[in-house]
């Protein structure tokens, strides 16, 4: 385990451990196991995110897998999705039947077979992403079903881990930033 993930676990298991004692010590059982099932769903998903996507981010690469293309500049992109104005020749207005066929055959070169798709989709439906949401599917029922459901508790510990992981990975690249500037 790298020293960052390392690192989300512990703050993660802390922030764990803070908020069952605050569930307990201020409020009742019912806050505890929200916040509990609530904190461990959410944790998991991330935590099966991360992992799918870094698995599928490595098979790409040891593929030498290239789904971007950089011959633009991002901003030309976002002001100017559609190239139109562009420095290079321009063209003479053509047919409109014409034009229209030859966007057809563009497109129609441009469709993704159903292996490409399913191979993109990987990391969505990892066995580890769909057992993670069963599990934050199955805590959220279980919670409903016995009555024990509170809202705000269940949704505060549904949007810590997702804060505390963001914070973190935020806070580390920022950090190998500042050792490349050094």
């Amino acid at each position: 385990m790298s020293s960052t993930n390392l690192r989300i676990v512990w703050v993660l298991l802390l922030l764990d451990l803070l908020l069952a004692g605050g569930a307990l010590l201020f409020f009742d059982k019912e806050i505890l196991y929200n916040t509990q099932v609530g904190f461990l769903s959410s944790s998991l998903v991330m935590f099966a995110s991360m992992l799918s996507y870094r698995r599928m981010v490595k098979t790409r690469v040891a593929h030498n897998i290239i789904t971007i293309d950089d011959s633009k500049d991002v901003i030309d992109t976002l002001e100017d999705p559609y190239d139109l104005y562009s420095e290079g020749e321009q063209e003479e207005p053509l047919d409109v039947v014409e034009a229209v066929k030859e966007e057809k055959a563009r497109l129609k070169a441009n469709r993704r077979s159903l292996y490409e798709t399913l191979k993109d989709t990987k990391a969505a439906l990892s066995l580890y992403r769909l057992g993670a949401y069963v599990a934050l599917i199955l805590g959220f029922l279980y919670l409903n079903r016995h009555g024990l459901l509170h809202i705000p508790s269940y949704l505060l510990a549904l949007s810590l881990p997702m804060v505390v992981i963001v914070t973190l990975l935020v806070e580390d690249k920022a950090n190998d930033r500042q050792d490349l500037i050094e």
